[in-house]
């Protein structure tokens, strides 16, 4: 966050500054100069009722023109030079009226004056310089005038000790002027700082409150996806439910059916089964929105699974003129997998291998055993569907550009399942498409 100051803000902010000194000093004269009388009083009895009446005289003088300078907006350095140059004249005055032995008194509160005028003002120090020979002048022309003293009495009756102030007093505005710019430009620098971040506050308040109205819309959404996927998922299960209900029924002509057929029953059954479990996964919303996915974990052997998924999809392969080439391990291989689960990544895997392939072309299904690992592969040797979709199909679920004639229209929703089930139940699956065609790979781990 970098803020920027004019030098425009920098002028007027040190002005009020200026001006607030000068109020300080202006009524702490107006209040205490008269009371200097009490001096008077004790040490110059006969005379201390003039000295009175000069003093007030100066700060009726003094308090007149502060508030003509306040009305008109006049310089405020102008203001504290006639007001200096006025107590200097009363001061250097009385220095010279007063007798030899009250005169250190007297030094001492003109050079009290002078050192109050340097700590309070807020001035370029050039001016503090001209005030006190302006200072020296007048103690020179009241003494040629009045005084009648010799140059050394006059000097050494604390002379000496007041122009040693009036020079020292001089160096203190230099350094005074420059630490009230500085507080000043920090405290424009804070107060911007404020104001932006009041800013950005205002922004993120109404960005959260637009963050609550969506949020309350995605409850809405929410809520409203749930509903959808229960009845959905009802009505699916009603329609699995007579599915099941009529191959049972052919189940109980068994001995009417030849071995074939009796195979196809077994599948639909296995089928059904799986799609009610999947189902009941999908109607369980509290599992849908848990971070993990809870599977059930059975032992069994994985080939016979792989074996059972490609049978299922030969004729589909079939009807497209695909030859599905089995390279599937005949040795049992136990994992520990959700077995549902597993099934449907091949089943992806495998249905996405036929429905992106071409006409006339060979698919291999390969398994086998690599280091304590099932591994199983897709090898198809056709047109490569492209790394860069495939990419896209696996992580980020979106459809693919428009098929050209020899590809149909795709969408990676199911591969994008399958590589999540597969990291879920710790497994890994990686793909390739090059000049080689398309090649996918799924490993698990198994039970010795």
């Amino acid at each position: 966050m970098f803020i920027q100051i004019s030098k425009e803000e920098l002028s007027r902010d040190l002005l009020k500054k200026a001006w607030y000194q000068t109020n300080n000093i202006i009524w702490t004269i107006l209040f205490l100069y008269p009371l200097i009388s009490i001096i008077d009083f004790i040490y110059m009895p006969d005379i201390w009722v003039q000295f009175l009446i000069v003093r007030i005289i100066t700060i009726l003088i003094i308090y007149t023109l502060y508030n003509f300078f306040r009305r008109k907006g006049l310089n405020y350095r102008i203001l504290l030079h006639i007001a200096f140059v006025l107590l200097s004249a009363t001061s250097a005055f009385m220095c010279n009226v007063v007798n030899i032995n009250q005169l250190t008194i007297y030094f001492l509160v003109y050079a009290a004056i002078l050192l109050f005028f340097n700590l309070q003002v807020f001035w370029e120090p050039i001016n503090s310089v001209i005030e006190s020979l302006v200072a020296i002048v007048l103690l020179a022309i009241f003494f040629n005038i009045l005084n009648q003293n010799t140059l050394d009495q006059f000097v050494s009756n604390g002379g000496t000790f007041f122009f040693i102030v009036a020079a020292l007093s001089c160096l203190i505005p230099s350094a005074r002027y420059k630490v009230i710019e500085r507080d000043v430009r920090n405290q424009i620098l804070i107060e911007k700082s404020n104001d932006q971040l009041k800013s950005q506050n205002r922004d993120i308040v109404e960005k959260n409150e637009i963050i609550d109205r969506q949020y309350e819309r995605l409850l809405k959404m929410d809520e409203q996806k749930n509903s959808f996927i229960n009845i959905a998922g009802h009505d699916l299960k009603n329609i699995i439910g007579s599915i099941t209900m009529s191959n049972n029924m052919i189940k109980e002509e068994e001995y009417r059916l030849s071995t074939d057929q009796k195979e196809l029953v077994d599948y639909i059954s296995e089928s059904a089964d799986k799609m009610t479990y999947l189902l009941n996964k999908l109607m369980d919303v509290k599992e849908i929105e848990s971070p993990e996915m809870k599977f059930k974990m059975e032992i069994f052997d994985i080939n016979t699974e792989v074996r059972h998924i490609f049978r299922g999809v030969s004729e589909t392969a079939q009807m497209k003129n695909i030859h599905l080439i089995d390279n599937i391990l005949k040795l049992p291989l136990n994992v520990r997998l959700d077995k549902v689960f597993t099934g449907q990544v091949f089943q992806n895997l495998l249905s996405n291998a036929i429905k992106f392939s071409q006409t006339n072309n060979n698919i291999r299904v390969v398994t086998n055993l690599q280091r304590q690992k099932f591994v199983f592969e897709i090898i198809d040797e056709g047109i490569p569907i492209g790394q860069a979709e495939l990419d896209q199909m696996f992580n980020k679920l979106k459809a693919l550009s428009e098929a050209s004639d020899s590809q149909e229209s795709r969408l990676g929703l199911g591969l994008s399942i399958a590589k999540l089930m597969t990291d879920e139940m710790g497994g890994e699956l990686t793909y390739r498409s090059d000049d080689k065609g398309n090649y996918f790979r799924v490993e698990f781990n198994v039970i010795n």
